[in-house]
């Protein structure tokens, strides 16, 4: 009985965290489909009188979502596709291969990790200039086909995995690419998950990068066109909240449908030297 009551307490605290969670984003959906004089109602309110879903109108009618949508997905989306492969091949370079200067290597890319954005920004912004790719698909795309925290994670998974398995691979004449491309990516899976779904989620709500490297309408990404919602004196924050949970809503349905996988690569994935 007194196991069974603990439980129950458990149970009882994971709905407390799961409702103080899933709270903001309920209001978030609610304040989609209410008139702005609710929004923005003092003291604010959960529930309307009436609801409305003008606000989505408003978005289709003002800015061409669909083309946001798709920019973002073809950045994003080609992003975290060519990372997972560049980032697990330097990573199990670094893991598995032992070459002069290893070490100091890795060092150095780790201490890029603690370079913020803002110091990159202005000799990233003259070197896509000075090779004419602004405003282009290449131009967002080349600077984010590797990350350091990609490779610090795939690393990390592949120090896991035993020797055992390259070894009877080289025994049977497989070459090192062969190894890595045959035998260590399909074990690294949930990894490959993981990072991906890190990636994806980076860049699809980044809003600096973008709207630094592009200058057209034809070519913003979704954060970048949903900011023209805010003005300098007015903000219409109806639209808004619409437009943002149709920029949530692929992200949400990513996760839930790799979610099994994406906390089974959290859980394996650890620091290890």
């Amino acid at each position: 009985m007194r196991k069974r009551k603990i439980s129950g307490w458990k149970y009882l605290l994971l709905l407390l965290i799961l409702a103080v969670v899933l709270y903001p984003l309920f209001w978030l959906l609610v304040s989609s489909i209410k008139y702005e004089k609710d929004i923005i109602t003092y003291p604010p309110r959960f529930f309307a009188q009436q609801y409305t879903f003008s606000q989505y109108e408003k978005v289709f009618d003002t800015i061409p979502i669909l083309r946001y949508v798709k920019n973002t997905i073809i950045f994003a989306g080609t992003v975290a596709f060519c990372s997972i492969f560049l980032d697990a091949a330097a990573a199990y370079a670094f893991a598995r291969i032992k070459f002069k200067g290893r070490n100091i290597l890795f060092s150095v890319i780790l201490v890029t990790m603690m370079i913020p954005f803002q110091v990159l920004m202005i000799p990233l912004f003259m070197e896509i200039h000075f090779f004419g790719l602004l405003d282009t698909y290449t131009g967002l795309i080349l600077p984010r086909l590797a990350s350091a925290y990609g490779i610090y994670l795939m690393r990390s998974f592949f120090i896991s995995l035993p020797r055992d398995l390259e070894e009877a691979a080289r025994i049977d004449g497989l070459s090192e690419f062969g190894i890595f491309l045959r035998i260590m990516l399909p074990l690294c899976k949930p990894a490959l998950i993981t990072l991906f779904v890190f990636n994806l989620m980076a860049n699809w709500n980044d809003l600096l990068y973008p709207l630094m490297l592009t200058s057209s309408s034809e070519m913003r990404t979704l954060p970048a066109g949903l900011a023209m919602f805010v003005g300098e004196r007015v903000i219409q924050y109806g639209p808004t909240i619409a437009a943002t949970i149709l920029s949530l809503l692929p992200l949400l349905f990513l996760y839930i449908l790799f979610q099994k996988r994406f906390v089974e690569g959290i859980a394996m994935t650890g620091i290890k030297d």
